[in-house]
């Protein structure tokens, strides 16, 4: 398996587009429950015009993982110290993507000085966190079905 994982680059955009899109349509029905409503919602700001938005965002770091030169993964991290977005194509799970993704992430947010990394974990996602050390801080709020987690990195790995 060849995976590199770089920075996004503007020449990316339909492609991260369509991992995101597609990840969370075929992959998070524990959030969505397979409504329309739903679904719309959290894929309006996945289309190439907001995936452009993200990548000229100040503070927003977007990568990707290429498997076999395709981008499989999508993955992102905030200035504050942020896992903002965790995302592989429905096609390449359960092959350590997300888990070389993930890993990728976090050894940013460690040479940026944190050593403490956040994030918030759908129903989907929480137990693939709790597997990579993430702890749950709180229940959801009522207000959305994100979980908030944290991590102290490991800044001697």
């Amino acid at each position: 398996m060849s995976l590199v994982i770089r920075p996004a680059r503007a020449e990316d955009v339909p492609a991260i587009s369509e991992v995101l899109i597609a990840s969370i349509t075929q992959l998070c029905h524990a959030d969505h429950h397979d409504d329309p409503q739903m679904i719309a919602e959290w894929t309006a700001n996945k289309t190439p015009s907001g995936i452009a938005d993200m990548l000229a965002r100040e503070g927003f770091f977007m990568v990707v993982a290429e498997l076999e030169g395709e981008i499989a993964a999508v993955g992102a991290t905030t200035a504050s110290g942020e896992i903002a977005l965790n995302y592989v194509a429905p096609d390449a799970r359960f092959r350590g993507i997300s888990k070389a993704l993930l890993a990728h992430m976090e050894a940013d947010l460690i040479a940026r000085g944190f050593a403490e990394g956040r994030l918030k974990a759908t129903a989907t996602a929480k137990a693939f966190y709790r597997a990579q050390g993430w702890s749950l801080d709180a229940l959801p709020d009522g207000s959305t079905a994100c979980f908030a987690m944290h991590k102290m990195l490991d800044r001697s790995a």
